[in-house]
């Protein structure tokens, strides 16, 4: 943690990505779209799949057509997703730290908000059946914004409902496509990387990159601590 650059200041309110960040999810969504692509007989490398991850479905949808046309891409993406869905909503793991760090901020009276590219109301059944629907005062999700990720929408629309602004928001991110949407909007960005490792475009960025929920949960502590002994 001593490469990492503290918080600059005392956040208002944390904002959460769900997918890859709280739930183990990407492991669930690329192990139902392998099992899918061997069922329709596509012919696409196992790792080919990590491209797709954090970009929308029209994104997801056009990136596959190109390999083994639109008609055939669309019903192997359907059938993927009903097959995510369905272990989704058996609950998914949770990513290390995640309870530990809701339970945190919840002592703390920090507000806080998913901001999620999944769309209702499948997040808040995603959110549910994990056990973690409960922890947050706003959920909000792709089909409440016009653009999704990495247009700011989504991130502002959760300010806005926390009754917060912005600058004040320190989002929480697993994904470049959504490190992207929170530092659109004007927030502070902490990044954690699950599969996909960040790459020099991303770095560039200069937003904090941390290793886990953990180091994240080490770089709030300190401002939470003061408030208390204030």
């Amino acid at each position: 943690m001593a490469e990492i650059a503290p918080l600059p200041s005392r956040p208002a309110a944390v904002i959460f990505d769900m997918d890859g960040l709280m739930l183990d999810s990407e492991r669930a969504i690329l192990e139902s779209l392998r099992a899918a692509a061997v069922d329709h007989r596509a012919d696409i490398d196992p790792d080919w799949w990590l491209c797709l991850i954090g970009h929308t479905d029209a994104v997801c949808r056009a990136r596959l057509g190109t390999h083994i046309g639109d008609s055939a891409a669309a019903a192997l993406l359907d059938d993927g997703h009903a097959r995510y869905v369905a272990i989704a909503e058996r609950g998914l793991p949770h990513r290390p730290g995640i309870v530990d760090l809701l339970d945190l901020l919840v002592a703390h009276d920090m507000p806080r908000a998913v901001a999620t590219s999944t769309r209702s109301p499948l997040a808040q059944r995603k959110l549910a059946a994990a056990g973690l629907l409960t922890y947050f005062d706003v959920v909000c999700t792709s089909s409440d914004v016009a653009q999704p990720k990495p247009a700011p929408d989504v991130y502002l629309l959760a300010a806005e409902r926390l009754g917060v602004s912005p600058s004040q928001c320190l989002v929480l991110e697993d994904s470049p496509t959504g490190v992207r949407a929170a530092l659109a909007a004007g927030m502070t960005a902490v990044q954690v990387p699950d599969l996909l490792a960040p790459d020099d475009d991303v770095r560039a960025l200069g937003h904090r990159i941390v290793a886990s929920l953990e180091d994240a949960q080490a770089l709030l502590a300190p401002w939470l601590m003061a408030k208390q002994t204030d």
